[in-house]
């Protein structure tokens, strides 16, 4: 498995209209190809009266299927340009469908790759694209005294702090990148003079926010 690797982080949906055209755009997690067919069969149904329901999906970490469909649009204007976007985002484990309802003007064929285009970048928008990245979950123990100190200090670091607990000493929960994890710990020794302590409690992927 590759050290990490872009997803979406939830189902979710967008739309627009052009020229009398209405687009949605759906996207959705999917971990086989199965889930993505059966993704698409869900949209399919709830849109049995739109006039196309063009889809995209790539799945694997490493992007190993990747199935386009034009549904009935000329070829190469809205299942390929889809794909296209999924692979400049790289967003993988992702299935896009996008349901047009034909408003009576013609696009062109340079229209329609930009119609679906769109409809997939909305959409994965909408999911919001995530980097899974190999990631520790730190139980870090602090000193009263030095709390202050070490919560302004959290605010800077790569860290996502989930939870505290305060009792003879204030808990808290981090969750770091495992490339990140060495130079926080000894951010923290220093910043503490090795009074804070922490526990690696769980090695995992977690799904950062996409850098800009």
């Amino acid at each position: 498995m590759p050290n990490d690797y872009k997803t979406i982080k939830q189902s979710a949906s967008d739309e627009f209209i052009v020229n009398k055209s209405r687009f949605i755009g759906y996207a959705s997690p999917c971990q086989t190809e199965e889930e993505a067919l059966a993704f698409l069969k869900s949209i399919r149904e709830k849109h049995k009266d739109a006039t196309h329901n063009c889809y995209a999906y790539v799945i694997g970490e490493n992007a190993g299927i990747m199935r386009y469909n034009d549904d009935g649009e000329p070829g190469g204007t809205a299942g390929l340009p889809m794909m296209e976007v999924l692979k400049a985002r790289q967003v993988v484990n992702c299935c896009v469908v996008v349901t047009r309802y034909f408003g009576g003007v013609l696009l062109g064929a340079g229209g329609l790759v930009r119609a679906y285009s769109h409809g997939c970048a909305i959409a994965l928008n909408a999911a919001q694209v995530v980097r899974m990245q190999l990631s520790k979950r730190l139980l870090l123990d602090v000193p009263y005294p030095l709390w202050d100190r070490v919560n302004h200090a959290l605010k800077s670091l790569p860290v996502l702090m989930e939870d505290t607990s305060f009792g003879a000493s204030v808990e808290a929960n981090l969750l770091v990148r495992a490339l990140d994890a060495e130079e926080v710990g000894q951010k923290l020794t220093a910043l503490t003079d090795a009074k804070a302590e922490w526990l690696e409690t769980e090695e995992m992927y977690y799904p950062w926010p996409e850098e800009e």
